[in-house]
């Protein structure tokens, strides 16, 4: 891929399910170099066990640490920014810690990108992050307008700043799937309430929308990908069919709904054939940087009970089957 080609990629929590499926990808293209940012040594380790190309590096660092980002930093040509408190039920009851690591982070890695001379970073984002009702949304919502704001600060330097945000990812760490296929074999399943639905996308969905927006990108954009919704009741079905089902009810900062695209954000955001552009508000940002994408109509909303894409037993069967 011509975007990654010669490159020097840094992946911050590149031992995690996203970060390892993209440096995978990385690595069978002409590369020059990738690097492992996170804090967890005995990952590193395992990692290092499964990853043994010459091309590849590991730092340990964590994104609090400023200093460890712009050493780290020296020579990189792109960052994806994967590390984060992801867990709601943890940022709940750990506030200040997500904040730490979501917000402080986020800004730690703005600024070593600007001072180092990275020429791309793509932030990754949540779709809990649209209207957000508990602190991980929150925390990313700030996440996401500090890297669209980032282009502000980067100003004659070629640094850019993009994020892309999409919804649960089938089978990454601490996902519903995985639980659901551990906890089958009690015969109940817990569902916190039976109208929940939530966007669903592949890792390597995930991983190709990120790499096609490295490409695309002029800095400041919020990419959003369409992407299906599914019940949590049908998945429930499709993977434990066997099992009871008890409600438990919904869970602190849980919604019945996720969105990614509301109102506001659509009165500056542009359709394409098969993702969304939330343009940003800033007086440097040309509307020519979204040049072949239309309007949305007043009153838009990409939420995942009114999407018109869903997918049905069947398919998620078969996607849980095939993780």
């Amino acid at each position: 891929m011509e975007v990654l080609k010669n490159k020097t990629i840094l992946v911050t929590g590149g031992t995690g399910s996203f970060g390892k499926k993209f440096i995978k990808k990385a690595l069978e293209q002409d590369v020059k170099k990738v690097i492992v940012f996170s804090r967890d040594e005995l990952k590193q380790y395992e990692m290092k066990q499964e990853f043994t190309d010459p091309r590849i590096r590991f730092f340990i660092g964590d994104v609090r640490d400023k200093e460890r980002l712009v050493r780290a930093f020296d020579g990189v040509d792109i960052v994806i920014h994967a590390a984060a408190m992801k867990h709601v039920d943890a940022c709940e009851y750990n506030p200040f810690e997500a904040v730490k690591t979501n917000i402080h982070g986020a800004q730690n890695i703005i600024e070593a990108a600007i001072d180092r001379g990275v020429e791309k970073v793509i932030a990754l984002s949540t779709d809990k992050a649209c209207s957000p009702v508990n602190l991980y949304g929150a925390t990313k919502l700030a996440s996401d307008k500090l890297f669209v704001a980032g282009n502000s600060y980067a100003g004659e330097k070629k640094t850019s700043f993009s994020v892309v945000r999409y919804g649960n990812v089938v089978g990454s760490r601490g996902s519903v799937v995985p639980f659901f296929q551990k906890i089958k074999e009690t015969g109940t399943v817990p569902v916190t309430d039976e109208r929940m639905t939530r966007f669903w996308i592949t890792l390597d969905q995930g991983v190709q929308f990120v790499l096609d927006n490295l490409k695309r990108m002029h800095g400041g954009e919020i990419f959003v990908p369409k992407i299906p919704s599914m019940k949590v009741m049908d998945l429930a079905k499709a993977i434990a069919p066997d099992c009871n089902i008890e409600i438990i009810g919904i869970r602190p900062g849980e919604k019945l709904h996720e969105a990614m695209i509301m109102e506001d954000d659509a009165r500056h955001t542009v359709e394409f054939d098969d993702y969304y552009v939330i343009q940003p508000e800033f007086p440097w940002w040309s509307k020519s940087f979204a040049e072949g994408g239309k309007a949305l109509a007043e009153g838009f909303a990409y939420t995942s009970d009114n999407n018109e894409e869903w997918l049905t037993l069947d398919q998620l069967r078969e996607l849980s089957e095939n993780m």
